[in-house]
């Protein structure tokens, strides 16, 4: 994935502002259980109020059911879908008034 004033990698974190990319390793994160609460909490503690999260091109990589009840706490509207459909989501969702972040994942 090529994504603007980031290195070509395969999977990323986006953030109003910034973003890099995105060791799944770092927090124990697998195509299931999924993206695990460490994960979101970095774009929790930048503000978000939506994330668009790329299940993969396959939709092989899930969400652990504690990130998503982390981000539903905090008021986070949740879009998930195959990556290229979120990549689609993000420019629309990033329009709107809400702080948006990303995580995606460009493999299976």
């Amino acid at each position: 994935m090529e994504v603007e004033g980031i290195a070509p990698g395969k999977d990323f974190v986006l953030y109003p502002g910034g973003g890099h990319a995105w060791d799944r390793a770092v927090h124990g994160t697998r195509h299931s259980p999924g993206i695990q609460p460490g994960d979101v909490r970095e774009l929790l503690g930048r503000g978000i109020g939506v994330v668009v999260l790329g299940l993969g091109m396959q939709r092989r990589l899930h969400v652990a059911p504690t990130a998503l009840e982390l981000l539903r706490e905090a008021g986070v509207r949740v879009h998930a879908d195959e990556t290229r459909a979120a990549v689609g989501i993000y420019p629309a969702v990033a329009a709107g008034p809400r702080p948006v972040g990303a995580l995606f994942h460009s493999t299976c």
